[in-house]
């Protein structure tokens, strides 16, 4: 019988699980699945179960207002998914089993009236609080501009990063450099591991609306090339560093976008390097359709489809559209888990 997730592994993958539902959580683990990513839509939608009710109530009864229990709550879920996932760090030795922690998104909320500056110094602040006593919890930071400013001084701090909303090559240099420059200031570099999710269908959206002078044979594949081309720049930069742990790219945002696309498009095609991180359903489908994977995350198509989509797209604009929109998707999740905690006050109180 053919085991779908167990062929990616077994090429080379890492996977992990984009949720931090106690549920899925073990019945994930039990598939090969060895780490975990949380948000505040994660978190708001486990919070409309019902599920957690009791633990709401207990916060409540503290006296937490309703910022404080959307933290407490994402804390104690992502503690409750690390407490799982540890096996898989002491095994790994810290390659895998981490479990990542979201800062505040409305740091990105254009209506806070904080200065860049600003922003990245409450980024640091928060990721070394949230960061404090956690074994195999990474800090989640925004390629953003005030993301991007605060990462030296976390990883100089000790934290371990997971840089997230990265859609540009740019972007993803000066993360890794930060994170580099960060951790030499740092000194140990026995632990050291950061990975750099880049998000990857959503390019193809973009392309598709942007960018339609772009042939049949690059149009869909632009997220793909992107990822690729970046993923094998990772690779080579940290070759020569004799690092004890892998740094890795996340692939990330991988849920197919474009009507022609099969449903593991982009998971079927990020096979045999770093780290894919999919949610709960995209696990389901995997298995349901029964394939077997083989090694090709380090496969771009033929040269003349790369050099069409490094020619015609302009990366530089793709990033800031997509960054504008980014930013609010990555805001907007977090007032609707407060908005689904003050609903729940009202029905529990």
């Amino acid at each position: 019988m053919t085991r779908p997730i167990q062929s990616i592994l077994d090429a080379g993958s890492t996977l992990w699980l984009d949720s931090v539902d106690p549920d899925e959580v073990k019945k994930n683990k039990a598939r090969g699945i060895t780490g975990a990513t949380s948000n505040p839509a994660i978190i708001a939608a486990l919070i409309a179960t019902g599920r957690f009710d009791d633990t709401i109530k207990k916060f409540m009864g503290e006296g937490h207002d309703d910022e404080a229990i959307a933290w407490a709550i994402t804390d104690k879920l992502t503690k409750d998914a690390a407490r799982e996932f540890k096996d898989d760090w002491e095994k790994s030795r810290g390659n895998t089993g981490w479990v990542s922690f979201e800062l505040d998104p409305l740091l990105e909320d254009p209506d806070n009236g904080l200065s860049v500056a600003e922003r990245s110094r409450k980024y640091v602040e928060l990721g070394k609080r949230w960061a404090e006593g956690q074994v195999n919890r990474m800090i989640k930071v925004p390629a953003t501009e005030a993301g991007l400013g605060a990462l030296e001084e976390l990883a100089a701090a000790g934290v371990t990063l997971n840089v997230t909303l990265i859609f540009s090559e740019r972007q993803y240099l000066a993360a890794r450099d930060a994170v580099w420059r960060g951790r030499q200031r740092h000194g140990s570099k026995s632990r050291f591991k950061s990975v750099y999710s880049i998000f990857i269908s959503r390019v193809d959206v973009y392309t598709k609306e942007h960018c339609p002078e772009l042939s049949e044979e690059a149009q869909g594949k632009v997220g793909l090339v992107n990822a690729k081309q970046i993923g094998l720049k990772n690779a080579a930069f940290w070759e020569d560093k004799e690092l004890a742990l892998k740094q890795e790219m996340i692939w990330a945002s991988t849920g197919k976008k474009l009507d022609w696309q099969e449903e593991d498009y982009y998971v079927g095609n990020l096979v045999g390097a770093d780290i894919q991180t999919n949610p709960p359903e995209t696990f389901d489908a995997l298995e349901s359709l029964g394939k077997s994977y083989e090694a090709n995350a380090t496969q771009l198509p033929p040269q003349h489809v790369v050099d069409e989509i490094n020619q015609k797209v302009d990366i530089q604009k793709l990033e800031d559209t997509l960054m504008r929109e980014g930013t609010a998707k990555f805001a907007d999740p977090h007032k609707k888990l407060l908005a689904s905690i003050q609903e729940k006050r009202a029905a529990l109180g």
